[in-house]
């Protein structure tokens, strides 16, 4: 059972999330503000951290910040609409993905689960794993994606993806000039028991077009067929 720590101050979320986690079999300790959480989790360390980025005395960029000292375990950060710049500042500090308000618990839920999993992968031993690059790591051109460290290079710069986005990226980037539909990305990205409209899709990919421009302004790998998808242009 993984064990969470849940860190918001609004005491209306933290009760609701609190009992949608636990009701899926995760033990859950919250805490309404980031300085109580970091204390807490220096005696007794969680699984995976679910912190929201708007809080009074140690905001969850203050935290993730001071965590990021002793540890590396997996975060998820709560944001707001207006919170874009939050959002950048926190996956480049080492979050690992986050989710904007107001959401769906269940995809709370299933974003906190593929977190989860691709801890776990990180965490197995080289032994258990291919002993080359094969299925780990994949190029294309100048991008390079390594899966088991969740890395993504573009002309060797570094580009902080979320596990959504990632796990889109890849989707594309594995069969390039094939055109990859929305429903076919959606299958890619999320467990069949999550619902997300086409307008889901184009959103992610307009925020990966947007990181990657950040450090390429030429960048243009990502392509829309109209009415179509979606594919990836392998460039030298």
């Amino acid at each position: 059972m993984a064990q969470i720590i849940l860190v918001d101050d609004d005491a209306n979320i933290l009760a609701s999330v609190r009992m949608a986690l636990e009701g899926e079999g995760f033990g859950v300790r919250s805490f309404t503000d980031g300085e109580a959480a970091l204390q807490a989790l220096a005696q007794t360390p969680s699984d995976i951290g679910v912190f929201d980025i708007k809080m009074p005395r140690m905001d969850g960029l203050e935290l993730l910040r001071k965590l990021r000292q002793t540890s590396q375990m997996p975060v998820v950060f709560l944001t707001s609409k207006d919170d874009e710049i939050d959002e950048v500042f926190g996956l480049k500090m080492g979050a690992d993905d986050y989710i904007t308000k107001p959401f769906s618990q269940r995809l709370l839920i299933e974003r906190i689960r593929a977190v989860l999993r691709r801890t776990k992968a990180r965490a197995e031993p080289k032994s258990a794993k291919a002993q080359d690059d094969n299925g780990t790591i994949l190029v294309r051109g100048p991008l390079r994606l390594d899966a088991d460290r969740h890395d993504c290079l573009w002309r060797e710069l570094a580009v902080s993806l979320t596990v959504t986005e990632f796990m889109i990226l890849d989707a594309l980037a594995r069969r390039p000039g094939v055109v990859k539909s929305r429903d076919a990305l959606m299958d890619a990205a999320y467990d069949d028991q999550i619902y997300v409209d086409d307008r889901t899709i184009d959103s992610h990919i307009k925020r990966l077009r947007r990181k990657f421009r950040a450090v390429d302004k030429q960048f243009d790998a990502i392509e829309t067929l109209y009415g179509v998808g979606y594919k990836f242009k392998e460039t030298d």
